[in-house]
């Protein structure tokens, strides 16, 4: 197994675009020929589009587009960007009188970093698929759906720090497998390889990162209010040959990756997701791309934070 470029996935195309001003952005994953798709939602305050569809009893089997974004419900606005897009491009599931292309996606909660009236729009959503065009390999950290992305908000904007977008991807013969995540959590962001924290809860005089399981338990019964949007977004790419119930578990069991990751996860105030494309041109087994899809998931986290620059009055990863 070697690492290799996410863009090196054949049949699946990513882009950004951002507003560094306002702190937020969207991130377009294209296939125009059309992904089996699933799509797994664990955290308990999601904002998403087109979800409902992608599960096995529904009748659509491929989708063209997932737009991950910031700004909260706002920003699901930049699915029809892309919906523009691809119908200009004539990508879409033939319903008779034209083309209607299917976009999937959702958005984090990255309002209170920068400018709250700033979310992305159409023409982000536009944007984003424009640079997806060129086929290059996405920035990773401040950009994209990672514009505006925060972690260890547990305390409140005081004490949380940067993160960021990140990739991972790894070729086994034939078999490609990526990830691209968002990482926008309540909780902490944990080395792999290491177990140590790289990202979370910063101490009072911000010189170290605290332990956000160990500050919940110490206030238990306190009824702290915390913010009510955060979500980590993430994207299984490959080219495996699967149906979509197949998607759909494999999103499942790459959800380990968040658990591995990040801690606390899956918390109510977060939207985690985790969707699946697949392009459907090499044979693989389902049990194992799913244990694959949680180990990239896991560094594509770790490679968001360790990619993001200290913005917006928040530190990162590397000032420690």
């Amino acid at each position: 197994m070697e690492e290799i470029k996410i863009s090196d996935i054949k049949g699946i195309k990513i882009g950004n675009a951002q507003n560094i001003d306002g702190a937020t952005g969207c991130t377009a994953i294209i296939c125009e020929k059309g992904a089996w798709a699933g799509v797994d939602v664990r955290g308990g305050g999601p904002a998403s589009r087109e979800t409902e569809l992608l599960k096995p009893v529904n009748m659509v089997e491929q989708i063209h587009c997932v737009m991950l974004s910031g700004g909260s419900a706002f920003g699901l606005d930049a699915g029809s960007g892309a919906m523009q897009y691809l119908e200009e491009k004539g990508v879409g599931f033939d319903v008779g009188v034209g083309i209607v292309p299917i976009v999937c996606g959702a958005s984090l909660f990255d309002l209170v970093v920068g400018d709250p009236k700033c979310r992305p729009d159409k023409a982000m959503g536009y944007a984003a698929c424009l640079a997806a065009e060129r086929g290059e390999e996405p920035q990773q950290g401040n950009f994209g759906a990672g514009t505006g992305a925060s972690v260890g908000k547990f305390l409140g904007m005081d004490y949380m720090m940067k993160s960021g977008l990140g990739t991972y991807a790894v070729q086994l013969g034939k078999l490609q497998l990526g990830a691209i995540v968002a990482v926008n959590a309540l909780g902490d962001v944990i080395d792999v390889n290491t177990g140590n924290r790289l990202a979370g809860i910063l101490n009072e005089d911000k010189t170290a990162i605290r332990n956000t399981p160990e500050i919940m338990y110490a206030e238990y019964d306190s009824g702290r209010d915390v913010f009510k949007g955060n979500t980590t977004l993430g994207c299984i790419i490959t080219n495996a040959k699967i149906t979509k119930t197949q998607a759909n578990k494999i999103a499942s069991m790459a959800h380990n990756g968040y658990a591995r990751a990040i801690n606390p996860v899956h918390t109510s105030v977060d939207g985690d997701s985790i969707f699946v494309m697949a392009t459907g041109d090499v044979e693989a087994g389902e049990d194992a791309l799913g244990t694959l899809a949680a180990e990239v998931m896991s560094k594509a986290i770790n490679n968001a934070v360790l990619n993001a620059k200290a913005a917006y009055g928040l530190k990162c990863a590397k000032d420690f």
